[in-house]
């Protein structure tokens, strides 16, 4: 089983993406990314995601692995289930705020509310008979789909402040993906 996160290398690496992304400036009253305009960008994969749909989606999928994981926490009896709830609780309130204030560079908030997808997978976990066995079926599938998002945004967004932090999101969901194998 991996290591949890060590506290001090993830506060590092947050800062030192902060930094580097300090160039960009925020921008004022006007929506930074108009509908219809020219911000959109192709990533690999043939996915066009703005800056605006990639905070949205990945807030939600923070938002709905810390509530799945709040729910393991009480509901789990298997102790590496309760074990994992705790890693990804703590990793991934991490990963949020780093969300939260680059997109707050760029006038962009996170959402506070799963979209209605997520908030139906925590819905029916909460209502689940077999606990365990859900919760790691839809660990699994959001962080595979969290990978897949974070993957083509940190290679080709069209944000220099957000492909930091997808950068540096993506290899601590690769890591929740190789822990979800052992539980």
């Amino acid at each position: 089983m991996t290591h949890p996160i060590n506290k001090c290398t993830l506060i590092a690496a947050l800062t030192l993406i902060a930094g580097c992304a300090g160039n960009e400036q925020p921008r004022a009253a006007a929506p930074p990314y108009p509908r219809g305009g020219t911000t959109h960008r192709t990533v690999p994969g043939g996915v066009t995601v703005t800056p605006a749909e990639y905070v949205a989606q990945t807030s939600s999928m923070e938002l709905f692995l810390i509530g799945a994981s709040e729910l393991a926490l009480r509901k789990s009896t298997n102790a590496r289930t309760r074990e994992f709830a705790q890693i990804e609780i703590a990793a991934h309130k991490g990963t949020s705020a780093q969300l939260s204030l680059e997109g707050r560079r760029l006038n962009l908030l996170p959402s506070a509310t799963l979209s209605p997808r997520h908030q139906a997978l925590l819905n029916a976990l909460d209502q689940a008979t077999d606990f365990d066995a859900l919760y790691r079926g839809d660990e699994l599938n959001v962080h595979q789909e969290a990978e897949a998002l974070h993957s083509r945004y940190a290679a080709g967004g069209s944000s220099p402040t957000l492909r930091p932090v997808a950068a540096v999101i993506l290899p601590i969901i690769q890591r929740h993906l190789r822990m979800l194998k052992y539980l």
